[in-house]
């Protein structure tokens, strides 16, 4: 298990290495590396989805190691509560970046390995602090730039992970 330490409460999540055992290792060696400390929640859209962990304040992007293969056929759904790996429109390009499913989105799930079906890698869910999720998702957002949307007009922080098992 693992406690994400955020500046609205404590999300505990549970990984699921049996089905996607690169992601995990992946999200594990951030998390023990103190890469997600002080990062933001950096894109939330209700009735979809809270992104984050790649920028820190003033959303300056966080370099990440190099990305992984996509596990996204693993069985997992895009449904409440669970985590996938954020990515470019490359299937394999996720590196650090995680969101937190705040509906079932099952458009994201695997259909084939292809450039469009290859879908989002579930790899943890929500045990304990879904009332901090619907905490973020409802926080006012609007534009940063030119190039960021969706983005917390207040700043939310991951302030740092436990590992608990």
């Amino acid at each position: 298990m693992i406690i994400l330490h955020t500046s609205f409460g404590d999300i505990t999540v549970k990984l699921h290495e049996d089905k996607a055992p690169v992601t995990c290792a992946n999200f594990l060696q951030y998390c023990q590396d103190g890469f997600y400390d002080n990062t933001l929640f950096h894109r939330v859209i209700d009735g979809f989805m809270v992104q984050g962990c790649g920028m820190t304040a003033g959303l300056e992007e966080k370099t990440s190691r190099a990305t992984i293969k996509n596990e996204a056929n693993n069985g997992l759904n895009n449904k409440v509560g669970t985590l996938a790996m954020a990515r470019t429109m490359e299937p394999h390009s996720a590196s650090s970046q995680f969101f937190i499913n705040v509906n079932d989105n099952k458009f994201l799930d695997f259909k084939s390995e292809s450039v469009d079906g290859w879908g989002y890698c579930v790899f943890a869910e929500v045990v304990d602090g879904m009332d901090v999720v619907n905490k973020i998702k409802g926080v006012a957002t609007g534009n940063y730039g030119y190039v960021h949307q969706d983005v917390p007009v207040e700043e939310v922080f991951i302030t740092g992970t436990t590992i608990t098992e």
